[in-house]
């Protein structure tokens, strides 16, 4: 696997990663052994970076994570987590004392002393502004309880707020074929300021697969099912925000673009994604080995067409602009 410079990660990851939201809840039920089997076919497929939270079943994805890791002292393995979404989504909430309570249990529940990557996990636009905030994450620096720290957000004003600050060394952010607006502004002011970007979502919720039809349902527990009008969390986390039978024929006529590249829709979006300058890694989630493997070789692919670029932005501005390219 092609290796991305992680700018100010301080070491090296894979272009491509894996998110772990779907090993602890929202995606339909995944076993241990499941979600172990996945962990380890990423990590064989030089998979370098883990991408999880406090919130994802309520600790259960780190805690996986963390029992993997501790069975393969082998792996060399960045994790990546996040914080704050475990209380009342109120700016007062964001204090050293809270931070220093969340980021212990994340310490226990992941086996580490010192986390990697610690992500404010889309927290309140003020949040964003308070120079405690910031404060409050030096301190957990430097004290080692946390390497580094950065900030997933849902839309490009926290993102460029996040990025204005000197010590903040990600932002993780939507950012996929179905979904462009962070291409305007957030990518170069990030390469600009040298911060890490981590591209989740990539895929849209799986609809970038090509897979999906009007007709697909998803497990009732699945927030494909459950948040498709945004009633347990910002809407824009569910297939980008965007409308599902619009997606669903988008998805098909971007599949044929990969088609002509000699791939599939799914590799062709997280390659494209990972080509992207001022990308550092992208997330994909798996549900299976298969689909772990298959998302990992992404970052080996080459580099693609400059057509294929121009047709994903068309394809973007004629099926998704108007709707949603105000909204985040």
């Amino acid at each position: 696997m092609d290796i991305r410079s992680t700018r100010r990660l301080g070491r090296d990851v894979s272009a491509i990663g894996l998110g772990t939201w779907q090993l602890g809840a929202d995606w339909g039920d995944v076993s241990e052994a499941d979600a172990r089997a996945i962990l380890d076919a990423s990590a064989e497929a030089g998979v370098t970076i883990f991408d999880t939270a406090d919130v994802y079943g309520d600790g259960r994805s780190e805690e996986i994570i963390g029992g993997f890791l501790a069975d393969r002292p082998d792996l060399n393995i960045f994790v990546a987590t996040k914080m704050g979404r475990r209380e009342a989504q109120v700016p007062e909430n964001y204090s050293l004392a809270n931070f220093r309570q969340w980021t212990d249990r994340s310490r226990r529940n992941l086996r580490q002393d010192t986390l990697d990557l610690v992500q404010l996990h889309c927290p309140p636009t003020p949040v964003y502004v308070e120079d405690a905030t910031y404060d409050a994450l030096d301190t957990l620096v430097d004290e080692g309880v946390i390497a580094r720290y950065g900030v997933s957000v849902e839309t490009v004003e926290q993102a460029l707020l996040a990025i204005e600050r000197p010590n903040v060394a990600s932002v993780q952010i939507i950012l996929n074929a179905f979904r462009l607006k962070p291409l305007d502004i957030v990518l170069p002011a990030a390469i600009e300021a040298g911060v890490a970007i981590i591209a989740r979502v990539p895929l849209a919720s799986g609809l970038l697969s090509g897979k999906y039809t009007k007709d697909t349902v998803f497990a009732a527990n699945d927030h494909r099912t459950f948040n498709r009008q945004g009633d347990a969390f910002d809407v824009g986390e569910t297939f980008s925000g965007v409308d599902f039978e619009t997606g669903v024929a988008a998805a098909q006529e971007f599949s044929s673009f990969a088609e002509a590249e000699g791939l599939s829709a799914p590799v062709a979006a997280l390659a494209w994604l990972a080509q992207l300058p001022g990308v550092t890694t992208v997330i994909p989630g798996a549900r299976s080995v298969d689909q772990a493997r298959s998302n990992a070789s992404a970052g080996a692919v080459p580099r693609l067409s400059s057509d294929f670029s121009a047709k994903v932005r068309d394809l973007y501005d004629r099926s998704f602009r108007e709707a949603i390219h105000h909204r985040w």
